[in-house]
């Protein structure tokens, strides 16, 4: 009996977001984030472009050495789930733990957008955008949450990001990158600084 045909996978654009705040195998903090890059490039993956990497102040404030953030841009042909399989994969070789919520990392890489796609719809993404900031710290979601619920808030997201796609448009609010990064505090986005 014939099997029905599966549908291939769309190509699409997705948007990471790389930081690093704690040395791993002698490697500096930008160099692990280029190892990271490296392993995701191939089998469905192309990187079209890497930002600057810029020091940023640790986040929260007080919980460790300050960071080094990037963004890429990337043409994938796999699924948002395999990606960020496959990102998880990557941070565990490099030594990440999952030990503490917003805890220090060796390599912490987020799919901030793929394409235009809401996930897991619109009502669960408002839930997760719209969790009170001490809740934030202690709940983590169980599935996957697109377009990242809180990258409008932070600066060491956007100015990365504002490098690889300063027009990608938020398939919620409308706002561009530029325009979200236009809103944040002055003095949050001069923390974030080219290395």
């Amino acid at each position: 009996m014939l099997q029905p045909a599966t549908p291939k996978q769309q190509v699409k654009t997705a948007i990471i977001g790389l930081g690093a705040n704690i040395l791993v195998n002698k490697l500096s903090l930008s160099e692990t984030i280029n190892s990271g890059l490296s392993m995701l490039a191939g089998e469905g993956v192309e990187i079209q472009s890497v930002s600057r990497f810029f020091s940023t102040p640790c986040f929260p404030a007080g919980a460790g050495p300050d960071y080094v953030n990037a963004a890429a841009l990337l043409r994938v042909d796999m699924t948002a789930k395999d990606l960020l399989s496959r990102m998880h994969d990557i941070e565990e070789s490099l030594g990440r733990e999952r030990v503490v919520r917003w805890g220090q990392r060796t390599l912490d890489i987020d799919l901030l957008a793929f394409g235009d796609d809401i996930a897991p719809d619109l009502a669960g993404y408002l839930q997760w955008r719209d969790l009170p900031v001490e809740e934030q710290s202690i709940r983590a979601p169980e599935q996957m949450i697109l377009p990242h619920p809180r990258l409008q808030d932070r600066a060491f997201v956007l100015v990365p990001m504002a490098d690889v796609a300063p027009e990608w448009c938020h398939p919620v609010t409308g706002l561009s990158t530029l325009q979200m990064l236009a809103d944040l505090d002055g003095d949050e986005v001069a923390q974030v600084r080219p290395l």
